[in-house]
């Protein structure tokens, strides 16, 4: 068996690997990362697996064989949750998965499109409503969607309508990493020929991707980001399976023809595609959730919900002739009852007026 590849750590430069004391990261080393990833992709693209080799542990089951007599029956798409404490590079991660199990599978995938955005706005509205209290929850967990990864079917091809359709909606409110499901079933060449085609897509459709090279201050990781941005769609091979050898435990898929090191990035972007999600760019996807993109949701929905100068100024003009109409009240009164000092009479003409 050959020796296990280089780990991506060794790979990268020491400025990734090791956090800035100024960092988001180094200063969440000690108090721990709250971090949410969700997956969305069709059955059989290996999400389960996807899932399980990212955190190293058998977060779900393998699911039971299907019923033969339900077969054909479309299931409605559902939103798995499983939490995972981890620990990468000393840092604690207290990760949240939301699995979307259901997506794509029926002939009208309309609804898929509406309940994603649904889910993924409803984690900015109770943020929304939690900035907005006087007294704030301390324990209040955060669950915005810092990142989405799309699995995209291994077709030959180019992106289809479902793949389009969903970067286009989504795009504008979490951080969507395309990857593509099952890369082994690819030689190098057909791999070469479909991420060219995908990316062509991509441009010609203005998909909104998420991009590596943002932050374009930082020039020391603007260079390793596009270097980054030239494994876009990332080639995607999971295994369950770990093996013991001289020189350590390794994760292979087996196959009739040989085996497939899923940790060796000559095979497939794995390993790299790992690191970027819990270690080098985990605190750049948070922030740019947070700063970015619900930033703009947050303005556009006070936009829409009222709370504009405008109205705040039909409200004063409201107070103040509420209060003009008090005061001309308050001296009709005095008037009148400066009148009635003056006589019997008079106190009795303003009695009869005040009680009619």
């Amino acid at each position: 068996m050959a020796p296990s590849a280089p780990s991506i750590n060794s790979t990268m430069s020491s400025r990734m690997a090791t956090a800035r004391p100024s960092s988001y990261r180094h200063k969440s080393e000690k108090r721990g990362m709250t971090y949410n990833i969700m997956l969305v992709g069709q059955a059989g693209l290996g999400r389960r697996t996807f899932l399980n080799t990212l955190c190293e542990r058998a977060v779900i089951a393998s699911p039971d064989a299907p019923n033969p007599e339900t077969a054909n029956v479309a299931d409605p798409m559902k939103f798995d949750t499983y939490e995972v404490a981890m620990e990468e590079e000393g840092t604690r991660i207290s990760l949240t998965v939301i699995d979307t199990p259901g997506f794509g599978d029926g002939l009208d995938n309309t609804s898929c499109f509406k309940q994603l955005q649904d889910y993924i706005e409803a984690q900015f509205d109770e943020v929304l409503v939690e900035e907005s209290r006087v007294k704030r929850n301390r324990r209040y967990r955060d669950h915005r969607i810092h990142v989405l990864v799309y699995f995209i079917a291994p077709t030959g091809h180019s992106l289809r309508e479902l793949d389009i359709e969903l970067i286009r909606r989504l795009g504008e409110y979490v951080n969507i990493i395309p990857v593509i499901g099952r890369a082994d079933s690819f030689t190098v060449e057909e791999l070469d020929a479909f991420r060219a085609n995908v990316m062509r897509d991509i441009v010609y459709y203005k998909l909104p991707v998420y991009n590596f090279c943002w932050d374009e201050t930082d020039s020391e990781a603007l260079v390793e980001n596009r270097e980054i941005m030239d494994h876009i769609p990332f080639s995607v091979v999971t295994c369950d399976e770990v093996f013991d050898n001289e020189y350590g435990s390794v994760r292979i898929r087996r196959y009739p023809w040989g085996t497939i090191e899923i940790d060796d990035e000559a095979q497939c972007d794995f390993a790299l595609l790992r690191y970027i999600l819990l270690n080098s760019h985990i605190a750049d996807l948070i922030n740019y959730t947070e700063d970015m993109l619900y930033e703009n949701y947050r303005t556009k929905k006070l936009e829409v919900g009222g709370y504009g100068e405008n109205d705040e100024e039909e409200d004063d003009d409201e107070e103040d002739q509420a209060l003009g109409a008090a005061k001309k009240q308050d001296k009709s009164k005095a008037a009148a009852i400066a009148d009635a000092d003056d006589g019997g009479d008079v106190l009795g003409k303003f009695d009869s007026g005040f009680d009619n």
